[in-house]
């Protein structure tokens, strides 16, 4: 009995090494999260395939989405999410910006990929003051994935991280027949997120007044129409930041950069001569990316510069409004109003001496026709 006992115990511990020692084995031959993102970006299945079966954890996370079924999920490459939920991948797990599989495909607009997951199990709600697949599909304007996802119960009125609606990211994002939809199926208008901002200041912001009458009764509306355009701030819209020259990429960088650009190129003409054009294209897009990344970003336009050109821009469509209408005398004093906002902004690039005037003429039949010109005072000391 002892000797058994014995025997069962050594071929237990000889299991167990076997299997720490295949783990490591395993690990060894993982793939680096950038060469794993570029292959399932450019929809290699087969080479997912081939990875999990040689013991690539199924969750293991590229370097850019996520997961395979993220990555998936962003694609709309529903054959690669399959793939990767029959191995057993976690439906609900976040990226490390708290982004779920639902999320990515919300975003895209894949609305197969959003059923495929549902189907999944995926969850349809976020935790409290956390951004939710709603949330994504509003903001990107995407319709039937927002009425798919409220049929299955997501929180119309769910908050984000700053207190945002789903309602108020189509505003921001300008999408009014997504904003009648919303209202349609009883989003909250009368929320505010943590900077008091709600969708009607919004609307006002970037100067959308056909949302404005839709998320604000007639006498609020009117109220918030009589207040001057500078009370709701200058608009900003959803770009990225620009890249400050400090973040440009150190030598080294710039090297691993160049590999990686020179391996994805290789990986590039195989799929091209395979004849996968799909994928081909998708590889040119990431390609793109790196080359993009290596490039040094221009100055940006000065803030007040763009705000004074919305401005003028705005101030013009509306004096257009008021001359459509025969209401020559706001006409009038809009070209007027025009005509100081352009002056300040001929004074600010030019360098105007001591004693000078900057005379701008104008003709009302056209107040578009206007002339600039510098005078200087003689009798002014020098500088």
């Amino acid at each position: 009995m002892r000797e058994r006992l014995r025997r069962h115990s050594t071929s237990v511990l000889l299991l167990a090494c076997a299997a720490f020692f295949c783990a490591l084995a395993g690990a060894a031959d993982l793939p680096d999260p950038e060469t794993y993102g570029a292959r399932l970006e450019a929809g290699d299945v087969a080479k997912a395939r081939e990875w999990l079966d040689a013991g690539v954890p199924v969750d293991y996370v590229a370097d850019r989405i996520g997961t395979g079924l993220m990555i998936g999920a962003w694609l709309g490459d529903v054959d690669l999410m399959r793939l990767y939920l029959e191995r057993g991948a976690e439906v609900d797990k976040a990226n490390n910006v708290g982004e779920r599989a639902l999320m990515h495909a919300a975003w895209r607009g894949n609305l197969a990929a959003v059923e495929l997951l549902l189907a999944a199990g995926a969850q349809v709600n976020a935790p409290p003051m956390r951004w939710s697949a709603l949330h994504y599909a509003a903001f990107a304007g995407h319709r039937d994935i927002v009425a798919r996802l409220l049929e299955r119960g997501a929180d119309i009125d769910a908050r984000s991280t700053n207190g945002s609606t789903p309602l108020m990211m189509a505003v921001y994002e300008g999408h009014e027949a997504m904003v009648q939809d919303l209202l349609a199926r009883g989003a909250d208008r009368s929320l505010a997120n943590d900077r008091g901002d709600g969708a009607l200041e919004w609307a006002f912001k970037f100067r959308r007044l056909g949302i404005a009458r839709a998320v604000a009764e007639a006498p609020q509306f009117a109220a918030a129409a009589s207040r001057p355009a500078a009370d709701w701030g200058a608009p900003v819209r959803s770009v990225p930041a620009p890249v400050p020259p400090s973040a440009a990429p150190s030598p080294e960088a710039r090297d691993e950069a160049l590999a990686r650009i020179e391996e994805l190129e290789r990986m590039r003409a195989t799929l091209a001569s395979r004849g996968m054009t799909d994928a081909v294209r998708k590889m040119d897009r990431r390609l793109a990316l790196l080359r993009e990344a290596l490039l040094p970003t221009p100055e940006p336009t000065s803030e007040n510069h763009r705000t004074q050109l919305t401005e003028l821009d705005e101030l013009a469509r509306i004096r257009d409004a008021l001359a459509a209408r025969g209401l020559t005398q706001a006409a009038a004093k809009m070209d007027r109003r025009i005509a100081a906002l352009r002056a300040r902004r001929a004074r600010a690039d030019m360098d105007v001496p001591a004693g000078a005037l900057l005379e701008i003429s104008a003709s009302r039949a056209a107040p578009d026709d206007q002339s600039t010109r510098l005078v200087i005072d003689p009798s002014a000391p020098p500088p």
